[in-house]
């Protein structure tokens, strides 16, 4: 495909299990991108976070940030005229996670070493948020089979689906187009696939919905 008029920085967000990296690697083969991958299966303290959140929080979290902060260093080193570059996580969603399950001495060293980083990320051209119900996240993660996820309880993804939620609503850094993944399959149909990314060469400002049938561009 011509990847030419399409965004040169594309990151796709949205709450585990509702599709971001499968279709980012779409993505990247369709237009020859580069990929920018968060590594989950790389954390050593994911598993023990998802069996005792309590007791695993702050290793998860901060190996997450250094991770995160490395591929940033990367990704502003590297050869800046590769014609498109698609990652599945914003450098934002590490805070997000900390509030989120790190009490308040944790969340304040946190705050300590985050701030202590050099963390110089470029703003992508184009956030693609992707948003389904729990109960399509969970069905969606149980059928992935990830060994470390099996854990994963109803409670904590609602949290976070609603710390999406709330970011989201706020949010102004990028053209941000926001599609709801419920009823779609960008990665197996077709159809979905391409109208999507026949929106995405649409986005150049602002804030934009995606819900097939019935989205407003």
């Amino acid at each position: 495909m011509n990847s030419v008029d399409i965004p040169r920085y594309i990151v796709i967000e949205g709450p585990i299990g509702v599709g971001k990296t499968s279709l980012a690697k779409r993505l990247a083969e369709d237009f020859g991108g580069e990929l920018l991958l968060e590594d989950a299966e790389e954390n050593p303290f994911l598993e023990r976070f998802y069996r005792n959140p309590r007791h695993a929080a702050l290793p998860t979290q901060l190996f997450f940030l250094f991770q995160r902060a490395r591929q940033m260093q990367e990704l502003r080193q590297s050869d800046m005229f590769s014609p498109v570059r698609i990652g599945d996580f914003l450098l934002e969603k590490d805070r997000l996670f900390a509030q989120l399950t790190l009490d308040d001495d944790e969340l304040g060293l946190y705050e300590q070493i985050y701030n202590n980083l050099t963390l110089d990320a470029p703003k992508p051209d184009l956030v693609i948020y992707l948003q389904a119900p729990v109960e399509v996240l969970l069905d969606r993660v149980k059928k992935r089979g990830r060994n470390f996820e099996r854990f994963i309880e109803t409670n904590y993804l609602e949290r976070i689906v609603e710390a999406y939620t709330r970011f989201f609503y706020y949010y102004s850094d990028t053209p941000l187009l926001i599609v709801n993944a419920t009823d779609i399959d960008l990665v197996d149909k077709v159809q979905d696939y391409d109208l999507l990314v026949e929106q995405l060469r649409k986005v150049r400002t602002g804030r934009h919905y995606f819900n097939p049938g019935s989205f407003d561009l």
